[in-house]
């Protein structure tokens, strides 16, 4: 079981005992739920990293930092580590090496998990749009603007995405929207 924390670590317990495997010390609080894929587990911090440690010893295999803290949590797919930024930027990066292969500038903070489908990603900003991604290049194909800060992960189900969000109008009602 891998969960962060307040106190700065990243825990890694055995789940059959709850023993404690290893810890890892990064400079801020933890709150982003980590990302496990071919050994490596992937997680951000508020002191502005997003971390890959190795799944069984907890060392270290590279950090990349951003211009702020990292809420969001990431998400892994085709050797690509896709993540959101409290500095309005939304990165890929090579999940081998850390090494930045394109980033996104939103108007605002980042703390949803990515939902990522059929060579597009999808996530929201506190600047109240769900944004879709080429995963490939970063480039934009399409934003929808709700009418509040987006703090819930979107999914994607048969090219659908799924968000909740504040509807239109004066009664400013909860929503699901479904966009293909």
């Amino acid at each position: 079981i891998y969960f962060g924390s307040e106190d700065g670590y990243l825990y890694a317990l055995d789940v059959q005992s709850g023993a404690e495997e290893w810890r890892f010390q990064t400079g801020a609080a933890v709150w982003s739920s980590p990302a496990v894929a071919d050994g490596v587990i992937y997680f951000g911090s508020e002191d502005g990293y997003l971390y890959a440690l190795d799944v069984q010893s907890g060392a270290e295999k590279w950090r990349f930092q951003t211009g702020a803290a990292v809420w969001s949590s990431p998400a892994v797919t085709e050797g690509v580590v896709y993540f959101g930024s409290a500095d309005t930027y939304f990165y890929a990066l090579d999940a081998q090496t850390g090494t930045e292969k394109w980033k996104f500038k939103t108007g605002s903070q980042i703390v949803t998990r990515p939902a990522i489908s059929g060579g597009v990603v999808c996530f929201g900003s506190f600047d109240e749009y769900l944004y879709s991604l080429d995963a490939e290049t970063g480039t934009e194909k399409w934003k929808f603007q709700t009418n509040d800060a987006q703090v819930g992960s979107p999914a994607i189900s048969n090219g659908v995405v799924y968000f909740g969000g504040v509807g239109p109008g004066a009664a400013h009602d909860t929503c699901l929207y479904a966009m293909d």
